[in-house]
This record gives structure tokens, sequence and C-alpha cells, in this order.
């Protein structure tokens, strides 16, 4: 799969509007008008990948070119661990194409622009090819940790689920939070706004149970534990409807986003066969789910969708699936 320099870039998730100074807007809204290759669906978050690698070192106050040879390693194993799933994975991509976007310049080893090469890996590596945030940009998240933390967010925001947003800091060596005070949604740090109605409607469709495990767990009369998960993904286009919906426990909804967990086209549980779990907990809560059947919704109420079950199989779960427990 390859990563266009001009493709049409898709509709963002809504965000806050923030009042910030000309400078820091600017490349807000650069962040935000990142191209990426889109097609039907398919996910490819090589540019938020690597931006956000190359702010874990911004923020740990690495500055300046980084060669492909150093970053290609870390930001192959985020596209395998954080992409959707593919045989092979490409940090050559977004090397060379994140130049379109006003964020990103890339040299040879004797500082000659690298633009003119393609992006074979073989070349990239005998070029010495080197690659830096715009220096300007650089500048201003070094100035303003901020803005380094704001921007991180923008990205976290609009590719993954919020699930997946501590995962991601601790593998970019990136701090999600700042001294300065969030302010409130109309002066600060843009986020994106969800529907606190779809986790209402979706506990109610499966009464407030795991669809995976059953989990049920109340405190003082309210439901602790239990989340409302996207199947497809909210901020790759997934609807706040019931049917793209399932009731989780905490740890099967992240395993959802993860990859580890699927959902069967028979009602069932998928379960990767690259998951290993060698603890009797890993075993009953993990690995004795696959081909258990999934807890139905209400009777009346619409299960998961096909297309949104389908577009979890092929740009989340990491199959394939193991041989039912």
């Amino acid at each position: 799969m390859s990563c266009p320099p001009s493709p049409a870039t898709p509709a963002a998730p809504e965000m806050a509007t923030g009042h910030h100074d000309p400078v820091t807007q600017r490349w807000l809204e650069r962040i935000r008008d990142i191209r990426t290759w889109v097609r039907e669906g398919q996910r490819a978050p090589h540019k938020p990948l690597l931006l956000l690698w190359m702010l874990g070192r911004v923020q740990a106050g690495r500055t300046g070119p980084v060669t492909f040879a150093e970053l290609e390693e870390p930001v192959r194993g985020l596209l395998r661990d954080f992409g959707p799933p593919r045989a092979s994975y490409h940090p050559e991509f977004p090397f060379h194409h994140l130049t379109s976007d006003g964020l990103w310049i890339i040299t040879d080893a004797a500082g000659a622009d690298a633009r003119v090469l393609d992006t074979s890996v073989t070349r990239l590596r005998a070029a010495g090819a080197m690659g830096r945030l715009e220096p300007a940009f650089e500048e201003a998240l070094v100035a303003d940790p901020d803005l380094l933390v704001t921007v991180a967010h923008t990205l976290l925001d609009a590719n993954f689920p919020a699930s997946l947003h501590d995962d991601l800091a601790a593998r970019t060596g990136l701090t999600l939070e700042s001294d300065a005070p969030i302010p409130s949604a109309g002066s600060g740090r843009a986020r994106a706004r969800r529907d606190p109605a779809f986790r209402s409607a979706v506990l109610v469709a499966y009464e407030y149970r795991c669809a995976m495990c059953g989990f049920d767990g109340w405190l003082a009369g309210e439901a602790v534990g239990l989340e409302a998960a996207h199947v497809r993904w909210w901020n790759i286009g997934g609807p706040n409807t019931v049917d793209n919906g399932l009731a989780l426990c905490a740890l099967h909804h992240r395993l959802l986003d993860r990859g580890v967990l699927g959902l069967g086209d028979d009602g069932t549980v998928m379960v990767s066969q690259h998951f290993v779990g060698r603890t009797t907990s890993a075993q009953t809560q993990v690995l004795h789910l696959a081909g258990a059947p999934l807890l139905p919704p209400q009777t009346g109420t619409a299960p998961v969708a096909p297309h949104h079950r389908g577009w979890h199989t092929t740009q989340v779960f990491r199959g394939p699936a193991r041989a039912a427990a």
C-alpha cells in the first residue's frame, strides 16, 4: 500500500475551536490538514505515527535531523502494532510523503534536498537520507510545551480511539499532560467531541453486560468497568449507532481496539493467533474466548452490522484467528 502525496483528505472529527496566537494556530491547522491516503475506509496512520515519534524526541530534548536508518525500525514497529494489519510495513512512505504537508524536510547526507529520491528503502539508506521537522515548527514546539501536547492530542484524537492513547504515548515517549490547566472548550486544547448518548444506548442494548465475558459490575447504583466500544472507530467514520457498538468491559474494549480480539461472521469472538498469554488469567479472560458466542443485544435491537464488523476485521484485527477453544 502506498501513501500518495496528494490524496483527498477525509473529514476530521469535530474539534473544539481554540483561541490561539497566529503562529500556534498556523501549526495546528497544518496538523489538522495532513493529507492521508484514503480508500473505502482503509486506515493509513503512517504520517501521524511518524509525527508522534518525532514529538516524543522533541519532548525528550532531542531536536534536529534524524537519519532514515535511525527511525526506520521504531516507525515500522508503530505501523505494525498500531496500523492496520498488513503483510509488510513501510516507514519510507511517511518519511517521503510528509514533505507535502509543510511539516517535514528530507535531505541527503550532504544536506541536499532529497525529495527527488523515490520511496525505495535501499536508496534512502544509501543516500544517508535525513528527515527533520520543519525548523520553525520544531522551534515553536520547543518554545511552547503546551503546543506540543496539543499537537499530540490532535493527532491521537483524529486517528486512534482513546483506549490506545496511553499505549501510543508510552511507545513514543510522550507525556500527554502539561503543567498548564486544560482550558475550556471555547478557548484551549482542541479535543474531539463524542456523543454521550452513544454509551447509554449501547449499554442499555446489551443490558449492562460485557458482550464477551458477561461482566456486569455495579457500584452505588452505577455500572463500573463497562464501556461502549465503537466497532468501526468513531474517528475513522464509524457512526454513533447501536449497530456499530458493543458493551464491553474495560479489558476487552482495549483488546478489541488493539486487534487482539475480533468479531467472527458467525457471531463468535475471534482471538488473534499472535496473542500469547501463559497465566491462568490470560487464558480464562482471553484465550478461552476463541469461538465463544457474543452475547446478543436485547430482542428488537440491531446487532453489529456486517459492514462495521468487516471493517474491524480488515483494519484492526491481527489475524489469523485461533481455533475455537
